[in-house]
């Protein structure tokens, strides 16, 4: 407790946000939960992001209180960002120069980063993040760790809602960074408006690596880490990598994906993504996929939302967990078929 203090004395526009808030430590109704999100109050969206992250019936109910209230609310015209790439490209880093170029242009910036969850415990890997420590003293940057848990693509289970809640709490541009260990990222694609693959300079062999679905996926590629020496490396990695980008059929959107090259070290090449992201924005606004992309979304989202909640209605019914306990020894011995053993669990499920 005294560690948290100290930290928020370090950081004046904190610590008052925190005197003022301290009523919030109570159970908050929907209705503070709410007010407290449309005044962008980021102690309260914090706890609205665990609400809907929380997996007790009550909180569930709560937190669709507060969702389906706000959705009366006008959000926030928002660009969704996801970027994603392999552990050791530079995400955290990249976001944080990122991020602080962006708020230094008067944009309020909400980071989503993901961080990979232990099969075994089911905790975050990393635990408490020490990343981006200037991005987070920013009084219009917020940055949410979340652990990704059992979810494919890369990102929490909520991250979703996640956006939503930081859209009407009025942040301009919503970053998910992704896990980036070789799950599919498909999930990213779908809840973003553009995609940013990180890649590290000497292509060569590597371009044997990439996933094809990752390549087509993606609106835009950044090469990290171009300075020093690296210069000259990470220009030849862009020639090569627009050469296998060129090798792709062009998308719905009639978007071609860029390559660049960025430094965040020597903050180099950061303002031209964005640039290249805003350009991206108005291009889809005017032919009018912004908004069809988003409405496509909306509908994996709700059948995300089913395949979701009948899973966790399926493992939560008493009577399934203790037929599948009790099926579970023979089913790894081969006595039993795993199909047959699935259709009788099915059967019992309410």
């Amino acid at each position: 407790m005294m560690l948290v203090i100290y930290n928020l004395l370090l950081m004046p526009h904190i610590w008052h946000s925190w005197q003022t808030s301290t009523h919030i430590m109570k159970r908050l109704s929907a209705q503070d939960y709410v007010n407290g999100i449309l005044e962008s109050n980021r102690f309260v969206l914090s706890r609205a992001i665990t609400l809907v992250e929380s997996n007790r019936d009550s909180d569930s109910e709560l937190a669709q209180t507060v969702l389906e209230t706000l959705a009366q609310k006008k959000v926030k015209n928002s660009i969704r960002i996801g970027i994603t790439g392999s552990p050791g490209v530079g995400k955290s880093t990249f976001i944080e120069t990122f991020g602080l170029h962006l708020v230094g242009l008067g944009k309020k910036v909400a980071v989503l980063a993901i961080d990979p969850s232990s099969q075994r415990t089911g905790g975050s890997i990393m635990g408490d993040k020490t990343r981006m420590e200037q991005l987070v003293k920013q009084p219009n940057a917020y940055v949410r760790p979340s652990a990704s848990g059992n979810t494919l693509g890369g990102v929490a289970k909520k991250t979703r809602e996640a956006i939503l809640l930081c859209e009407y709490a009025n942040y301009d541009v919503i970053i998910v960074e992704t896990v980036g260990v070789g799950q599919s990222e498909v999930a990213v694609k779908e809840m973003t408006d553009f995609f940013l693959l990180l890649m590290l300079a000497g292509a060569g062999d590597e371009l044997q690596g990439i996933k094809k679905g990752i390549m087509e996926m993606t609106d835009a590629i950044a090469i990290t880490k171009a300075d020093g020496e690296n210069i000259r490396k990470a220009k030849k990695a862009g020639g090569e990598y627009t050469g296998a980008l060129h090798l792709f059929p062009s998308n719905k959107s009639g978007w071609y994906p860029k390559v660049l090259t960025c430094s965040a070290i020597e903050q180099t090449g950061i303002a031209e993504i964005w640039e290249l992201i805003e350009s991206f924005k108005i291009k889809m606004t005017e032919n009018h996929f912004f908004s069809q992309n988003r409405s496509n979304q909306n509908l994996h989202w709700l059948h995300e939302t089913i395949r979701q909640k009948l899973l966790h209605n399926f493992y939560s019914d008493q009577i399934v967990k203790k037929a599948l306990k009790a099926n579970e020894t023979a089913v790894k011995s081969g006595e039993k078929s795993a199909y047959k053993v699935a259709l009788e669990l099915l059967k019992l499920a309410k």
